[in-house]
């Protein structure tokens, strides 16, 4: 069984964004517990909040999770950038990684749009 926001290239974008940042993680040191679980958690939420807005009846509470995944992406890229400024990532993955998630923000802002575009 699959739910229809499996299918969503968005959803399965976000998921494989946060695997990338889950197996990056697990290589920083102990002393940056904070930045790893930051940097998890929002990853994640873009996922995780896509599903949940998806399975909204209203129109209202759909954009709400959809304007919070957006925000999540947008938190990404301060840590990503500490992490960067930190030598805990490179400067080719810190690149690979602000394109996939500026992929995904674009991908999710075409979401609202599109739910603003709709009747009710």
């Amino acid at each position: 069984m699959s739910f229809m926001f499996e299918n969503l290239e968005v959803y399965q974008k976000s998921v494989d964004l946060a695997e990338k940042v889950i197996n990056l993680t697990d290589e920083f040191p102990k002393g940056y517990y904070f930045l790893t679980d930051q940097l998890n958690r929002a990853s994640l939420s873009i996922a995780t909040n896509l599903a949940e807005g998806n399975g909204r009846f209203t129109k209202k509470d759909r954009r709400n999770f959809f304007i919070i995944a957006r925000g999540s992406t947008q938190e990404c890229v301060p840590l990503l950038e500490i992490a960067r400024r930190k030598q805990l990532i490179s400067d080719v993955k810190l690149s690979d990684l602000f394109n996939q998630l500026e992929v995904i923000s674009k991908m999710i802002s075409g979401l609202i749009n599109g739910l603003e575009r709709r009747k009710a």
